[in-house]
């Protein structure tokens, strides 16, 4: 196992001050990438989520428990369940004072169910999405749906106006035109330096306390500036200075020294733990090969790779994981023996060998901007190597990875092999939202997998009346995973947020909540 280097804390070189100066002292924030999407439908680029969240705003939201109305006043249910009847709330607009609209919510319901992989099962239970009026809008339905809601509400189907929400959702929308509490201020948005929002001041926020994406979303910032610094040195020095007030993913080896710093305070802020995992690509040789697959689930070891994240810190490892998130119901232990049993590389080195593999180079695409996951992708690349795989291993910033994982060409025109990414505790809920769990080949996310079973538990999984029955087939769709291997779950683990002293009230969600936050 290899370790990285123990970043000095000691760097000195000071940030840029503010753009633009405020009579109330902004929040100052080093987001965990560089932002540079803007459409949280277009892409699951995590940063973004973390953008969208500030500038859109939701029909439901996820308390962590239930789905509670955020922009819907309610919903009324037909006798037969087939058709659900949304009214909007009062006060509603989007930071071009335009009214929020009944069209707008229907016409983003359906671009958001066009690209992300739990509303496109959605979108085939749905017969028709009508608007009644200004303020409502039904929904009608082929057959029961019991997950409607959780799409709705826990699945990033944000709302934008009509306008934007027409485009198809394989283009991207590059006016961030929400009704959040936070207005983009895209004049002052520099991609790989900074970018800045204010305070929407049409925004009317439901009078009940903020509980992860739900409740009232007040604003107490006027101003908040997300400043990009790679370097976690330079960034923990920020934060110890002063100069920033919230560093998102600090480096998990300085965690100890920050805890020690005066006037900063480290805080896991989702105890669900982030999976860590492995996308492969099934489209390009050696992972089209299912006894490739089965050779790597032979050997890997969780441990090795979180222990190459978190060293000695174990409180913040979750191991071993399968693949849903261990707060959520539909975590279950069904074929985990087949990554907790003894770790045997020879006999992965031997499948390897009788498997026809013909040497074909694993493409690894590492990010140097992402110190954790660099650091697994060089504990995947030595792994890989040490089974008999060839690596290529490509080290570019966040960014282009982003880019590069969208082509399904070979990898002589540009292609990839693998790269390692994270899931929130949220995604990984369910076999509904998680994104990567999917079988239907390349209409699929990213590594596009084919597997007609785990698509037709998916669908039963939809259909499953409670909670016992969902809990049967997510032990069904475990079983499954383990025969072929859609990705690679590397590790569980619970990434600290840092803050200087002074900031206070932060909300606990899956990504950073800039509502509710205040400084003391």
């Amino acid at each position: 196992m290899r370790r990285r280097t123990l970043l000095q804390a000691a760097a000195t070189m000071p940030l840029a001050a503010p753009a633009l100066a405020q009579a109330q002292k902004p929040l100052r924030f080093i987001p965990q990438a560089n932002l540079t999407a803007l459409d949280p439908i277009w892409t699951t680029a995590v940063i973004t989520y973390n953008h969208a969240y500030m500038v859109y705003d939701l029909l439901y939201g996820w308390d962590g428990k239930e789905l509670k109305p955020q922009m819907a006043a309610g919903h009324e249910v037909s006798q037969d369940e087939l058709t659900w009847t949304f009214t909007l709330r009062d006060g509603l607009k989007f930071h071009d004072n335009e009214p929020v609209l009944a069209k707008d919510a229907a016409q983003s319901i359906r671009r958001w169910g066009s690209r992300d992989s739990f509303g496109q099962v959605l979108m085939r239970y749905i017969n028709e999405i009508v608007v009644l009026d200004d303020k409502r809008f039904a929904i009608r339905l082929k057959k029961r749906c019991p997950q409607l809601l959780f799409g709705l509400g826990a699945r990033q189907s944000f709302i934008m106006p009509e306008r934007h929400a027409l485009k198809p959702g394989t283009e991207q929308v590059t006016d961030s035109i929400g009704s959040g509490p936070f207005r983009f201020l895209k004049d002052e948005w520099v991609s790989g330096a900074s970018s800045a929002y204010a305070k929407f001041d049409g925004y009317v926020p439901r009078n009940e306390p903020p509980v992860f994406f739900a409740g009232g979303k007040v604003a107490h910032f006027n101003r908040v500036e997300w400043i990009v610094q790679p370097d976690p040195a330079t960034a923990a020095a920020a934060l110890q200075k002063g100069e920033v007030d919230w560093v998102e993913q600090p480096l998990i080896d300085l965690i100890p020294m920050l805890n020690k710093s005066p006037n900063v305070y480290t805080k896991v802020v989702d105890p669900g733990g982030w999976l860590m995992f492995m996308v492969i690509n099934h489209l390009n040789p050696p992972f089209d090969n299912p006894k490739i697959r089965q050779a790597i689930i032979a050997a890997m070891d969780q441990q090795t790779f979180v222990e190459s994240a978190v060293g000695d810190q174990q409180a913040l490892a979750i191991v071993p994981t399968g693949l849903f998130a261990p707060t959520m119901p539909m975590s279950n232990m069904a074929g985990m023996e087949r990554l907790t049993s003894p770790r045997d590389v020879a006999k992965a080195k031997k499948m390897v060998e009788e498997s026809g593999y013909k040497g074909e180079p694993v493409v690894i695409m590492s990010p140097s901007d992402q110190p954790t996951l660099k650091q697994m992708s060089d504990v995947a690349a030595e792994f890989f190597k040490s089974i008999g795989l060839k690596v290529d291993l490509q080290t570019t910033d966040w960014g282009s990875v982003i880019t590069r994982r969208a082509s399904q060409k070979p990898i002589a025109e540009g292609g990839w092999g693998a790269f390692i990414t994270v899931m929130s505790p949220l995604t990984s809920a369910n076999p509904g939202s998680m994104l990567s769990l999917r079988g239907n080949g390349r209409a699929g996310w990213f590594g596009w997998p084919t597997d007609p079973k785990i698509e037709e538990l998916r669908e039963s999984w939809f259909d499953a009346p409670d909670l016992p029955a969902q809990k049967a087939v997510a032990e069904q769709i475990q079983r499954q995973y383990f025969e072929s291997v859609p990705f690679l779950p590397l590790c569980r683990m619970l990434q600290p947020m840092a803050f200087r002293s002074d900031i206070k009230d932060v909300v606990s969600a899956s990504f950073p909540m800039f509502w509710g936050v205040r400084r003391a």
